[in-house]
């Protein structure tokens, strides 16, 4: 039996494992999507994580969000992970950054020089900012674009975003992007069409966020292990 922490890992990695071992990721978004990448991440046992979010735990986030319960509503996100991970994570240094990302404020998001970036929010201006910064200084990068109001996971898959479809927000992106001339970009998306919903709001389950979240990791952790 391994008793070290990654060697499950390494019976699959072999000696690619080290290249997981020494890999620094930065996790924007700790919601639905993010909150499983990150979770699945950090039981890489990867040398450094930097998780990124400004919100705090609120009741509508309860049936989607890992860590979030009635004990951790009003808390900061970023600061009940950090709790959390550091409990399985020893070795792992983790940063978090309180803070909303924006055109004028990304450069600060990367004071480490990062192996992947996972871009997991919601908001379509700090997405561009995101993406066009690790485009700008060849930082991979992997976006996951709408998760809301689909039911089936099986749907998801990996794919340039030029070739995305039956999803609002790669349709933005997309002509955005085109934009800053990004002509490729890969993100995590669902093929099905959006449910519609009651009074036309954004709805989520439990399952479609995290199983784009599990996605975003293995696409993450594979392509470090397998590089060169």
């Amino acid at each position: 039996m391994n008793n070290k922490s990654y060697g499950r890992s390494e019976l699959i990695y072999k000696e690619n494992i080290n290249r997981i071992k020494n890999s620094k990721i930065i996790i924007f978004g700790l919601g639905g999507v993010g909150s499983i990448a990150a979770e699945s991440i950090s039981r890489n046992f990867i040398d450094t994580l930097t998780l990124v979010d400004f919100d705090s735990y609120d009741i509508s986030n309860l049936n989607r969000q890992l860590y979030s319960n009635y004990e951790n509503i009003g808390r900061k996100k970023t600061e009940v992970f950090k709790e959390n991970i550091q409990k399985h994570c020893k070795e792992t240094k983790i940063y978090v950054k309180d803070e909303k990302v924006t055109e004028n404020s990304i450069e600060d998001f990367f004071e480490i020089e990062y192996d992947y970036a996972i871009d997991a929010v919601d908001d379509v201006k700090a997405k561009l900012a995101i993406i066009k910064y690790c485009k700008e200084n060849n930082i991979p990068v992997i976006s996951c674009m709408g998760t809301g109001n689909r039911i089936n996971p099986e749907m998801i898959t990996v794919e340039d975003i030029y070739k995305t479809f039956n999803c609002p927000l790669a349709k933005k992106m997309r002509k955005e992007l085109k934009k800053l001339n990004i002509n490729q970009l890969d993100v995590v998306f669902s093929k099905e069409r959006p449910v519609e919903t009651l009074d036309k709001k954004l709805g989520s389950t439990s399952f479609v966020p995290g199983s784009a979240g599990l996605l975003l990791s293995s696409y993450v952790i594979n392509k470090l292990a397998l590089k060169g």
